[in-house]
């Protein structure tokens, strides 16, 4: 077995590769960006190396840089885990040629599958089902606008070289097929520097399974059953589970030796995905081969028992696959949810902050967490921004989306936006409890999933309150110089001749909620939002508030985050404010109606004149950020005064990009 490997990536995955390896006793070498200095994945490698500044093609990317820093440290082998260079048939050759092993399959299998279009060539004629669509090099755009009106839309536009939902398009009118197209080869060329495409039909309400294939160097092949990923957003997987709902034996038997067939066909090592959409007449057609690990092998390893990265290590070191095919078995249902530093109900954009508070539920059987983020880190804008993956795992699918609901509750985060809210709502919707969900789940329960969560308003408010009245009280601070017996110094509810009342202004989504508040001997009594309350309770941490309103508990987290109190308790989780309404008011502008930076970002495209009219919604300018495309639109009818920036300028975060004047 290797004594020593480079782990060529950051993050959650390093974390895991690392966590694996040194169980086997394999030592750990990371690499690191600027940004990356403090990271978990350098705290837990045996040694770390810098390898360059923060943006990935300086760092992440640089292959000879990171091929210099293995033989530095002596290492016999690169794990490229996911993203990055993990499907880099250039990478892969740089390593074999340096006699260092690349944890994966060959150069030439991932070129093979690395490019969707290739692949597709590559299994035409066989007996692996495709979608219809072009897959051919002729990339004019007038002729690919051609193919897709000879296919019939709605067609799907993939780049060739994509993965992770980057550079996909649904076009569903000719009329918008240029502009759809235009748009994905942008964001294909910034994330992976390749913009050609493949044109497929648009196959209505599917589902997205895929295989978890395995392969060794002596022929032996296994599938790992089936994932189902359909509940997705832009094309970007949300939730995952294992085994697929629906699916029978015969089904699954067949789409695992279908997947098989794949792999041989490009004499595949090692761990691979092959994926595929199912329609409703449950038939299936194969999509791509993804040659590495996927975010969400966890719920496979949770339904087989099978360290997946264990099983990397070993075939790349020439061993055989642990286990055939008749040996592997299916235990329970996993589902994992992707928990990311973005904002629902701004778009969904990547929300760039410090993590100034984070818990975790506990990890043990029924539930794991994957991540490389601790609390106190930042969120930057240079990669992705998932903060970890929860996974729960229980006998049957009933039974683990109780353990997801759970685990989600329980899941604090204070600091930044997150999708938990979002989250939350997909196991309510009764269609994800019935098994009913394709590719279009996001889309046919949009209204739902972004709805605001539903609290017990004067509740919340009490706890509120009384969290600023305990940390009031506890601290009784004098004002320099004042006399330590006097009263007037005290800032507590004292007053001369007076009941001790005074009043408290919270602010929830912008509206100001007023509480009248009466000490009494050891509780309070509260008046807000039209009624009032009881209470008492006590601060046991600084963090931790036990109260009782009109008689009922609540043990709940209260996190201060200078004017921001988040609330965290029983199937509640909510932030007051302290602030000024009209910066509150400021703040909660969404990004159809703020004409300045969301985030720092590079302008792809000005869409507009100045001087120019124009309608409500009209397409001002588009930022690209985390190598994911956001639209500026007009917020109302006016005029566009003036445009500060051109295509190809850097943006800070907040700067102002259009002067726009509404019409009267």
């Amino acid at each position: 077995m290797f004594n020593k490997i480079l782990i060529a990536n950051r993050g959650e995955i390093a974390c895991r590769i690392i966590r694996s390896a040194q169980q086997m006793g394999i030592q750990c070498v990371a690499i690191y960006s600027t940004a990356d200095e403090h990271a978990l994945h350098v705290k837990l490698a045996d040694e770390a190396y810098f390898i360059g500044e923060s943006p990935s093609s300086e760092s992440y990317l640089q292959g000879e840089r990171i091929i210099n820093v293995a033989k530095q440290s002596r290492c016999e082998a690169i794990h490229p885990g996911y993203g990055f260079l993990s499907e880099s048939p250039e990478f892969a050759n740089v390593c074999e040629k340096n006699n260092i092993t690349f944890i994966g399959p060959s150069s030439a299998s991932i070129l093979a599958m690395g490019d969707k279009a290739k692949a597709k060539q590559l299994l035409e004629g066989k007996n692996t089902p495709l979608t219809p669509g072009y897959h051919g090099s002729n990339q004019e755009p007038t002729f690919l606008q051609q193919q897709a009106e000879n296919i019939g839309y709605p067609v799907l536009l993939k780049a060739a070289a994509g993965g992770g939902g980057k550079g996909m398009r649904v076009v569903d009118d000719p009329k918008n097929f240029s502009s759809a197209l235009a748009s994905a080869k942008r964001e294909a060329l910034a994330s992976f520097a390749d913009d050609t495409f493949i044109i497929e039909k648009l196959v209505q309400n599917p589902r997205h399974i895929e295989i978890q294939i395995f392969a060794d160097d002596h022929g032996n092949y296994v599938y790992l059953f089936e994932r189902d990923c359909s509940i997705q957003r832009r094309h970007q997987k949300i939730l995952e589970e294992a085994p697929a709902i629906g699916i029978s034996a015969e089904l699954r038997s067949e789409m695992g030796k279908a997947a098989i067939a794949v792999a041989q066909s490009v004499d595949y090592l090692g761990a691979g995905t092959v994926e595929f959409l199912l329609d409703e007449e449950q038939n299936f057609y194969f999509m791509e081969m993804n040659t590495r690990l996927q975010v969400e092998h966890p719920i496979t390893e949770m339904i087989t028992g099978i360290d997946l990265v264990q099983w990397q290590l070993l075939i790349a070191n020439g061993e055989t696959l642990p286990l055939t095919q008749e040996q592997l078995t299916l235990s329970g249902h996993a589902i994992e949810v992707r928990i990311y530093a973005e904002d629902p109900y701004g778009g969904f954009l990547p929300s760039i902050g410090k993590l100034v508070h984070l818990a975790y539920p506990v990890e043990n059987k029924h539930v794991r967490i994957d991540s490389g983020i601790t609390e106190s880190d930042e969120i930057s804008p240079y990669y992705d921004p998932m903060i970890a993956k929860l996974i729960v795992w229980d006998k049957d699918r009933s039974k683990a989306i109780v353990r997801l609901q759970k685990a989600l509750w329980e899941t604090q985060i204070v600091g930044l936006k997150t999708n938990i809210p979002f989250l939350k709502k997909i196991y309510q919707i009764s269609d994800y409890q019935t098994g009913n969900i394709t590719t279009n789940f996001v889309e046919q329960h949009h209204d739902e999933l972004l709805a605001k969560q539903e609290v017990d308003r004067g509740i919340l408010l009490c706890l509120g309150a009384l969290y600023l009245l305990l940390n009031q009280g506890k601290d009784n601070k004098l004002h320099p110089g004042d006399d330590k017996y006097s009263p007037w110094g005290k800032t507590n509810q004292w007053r001369l001749n007076l009941e001790p009342s005074q009043e408290i202004e919270l602010f929830m989504d912008g509206q100001a909620q007023l509480i009248y508040c009466l000490a009494k001997e050891n509780n309070y009594q509260l008046e807000c939002n039209g009624a009032n309350y009881a209470v008492s309770g006590r601060l046991t941490t600084t963090t931790q508030l036990d109260a009782t309103i009109n008689h009922q508990k609540y043990q709940t987290t209260v996190i201060r985050d200078n004017n921001e109190i988040t609330v965290f308790g029983h199937n509640l989780h909510y932030c007051l404010s302290i602030q000024t309404l009209e910066s509150i008011n400021r703040g909660s502008d969404d990004l159809i109606g703020n004409l300045t930076s969301p985030m720092p970002g590079t302008v792809v495209s000005v869409l507009v004149d100045a001087k120019k009219e124009v309608d409500k919604g009209t397409p001002l300018l588009i930022i690209e950020a985390m190598k994911m495309e956001h639209t500026l639109y007009a917020p109302s009818k006016g005029t566009v005064k003036k445009i500060h920036y051109k295509q190809g300028d850097l943006v800070k975060e907040g700067v102002q990009l259009i002067e726009f004047e509404a019409n009267e």
